[in-house]
């Protein structure tokens, strides 16, 4: 019986969001295998700020796609994003906030821990 899958903070992949319907599954979940080359395993709020970014580097991700069953993303959806195209963003300065209780822990292979906190909207800040 394999493991569950954990998330960036150690405990279980929670998930990320079935309104779209996410994941490189399509089950919610930002789950992975090898066979996944993009690494959707960022759980995050996509903003309209990140939507044009991901489209300038040709992933257009608000157009819809019927045949994949892709509704296309509005700002405040919660998608399962690629590790590098969050990094990327990051660095344009323009990555969406992230939930990393529904984050896979396989991100921390591309981007530091510390680099992905200050964008978590899923842990409690301090006063």
């Amino acid at each position: 019986m394999a493991a569950a899958p954990r998330n960036a903070l150690g405990g279980e992949l929670q998930p990320c969001g079935m309104q779209p319907k996410t994941g490189y599954f399509r089950d919610g979940h930002c789950r992975t295998r090898a066979d996944d080359l993009g690494s959707h395993v960022v759980c995050a709020r996509v903003t309209g700020a990140f939507l044009a970014f991901s489209r300038e580097r040709g992933n257009d991700l608000m157009t819809p796609v019927p045949a994949y069953d892709f509704p296309g993303l509005h700002d405040g959806d919660r998608w399962c994003l690629c590790a590098m195209r969050w990094h990327e963003a990051h660095a344009a300065g323009v990555a969406p906030p992230l939930y990393l209780q529904a984050t896979h822990e396989r991100v921390l292979e591309l981007v530091d821990l510390d680099t992905l906190l200050p964008y978590a909207l899923d842990l409690p800040r301090n006063a």
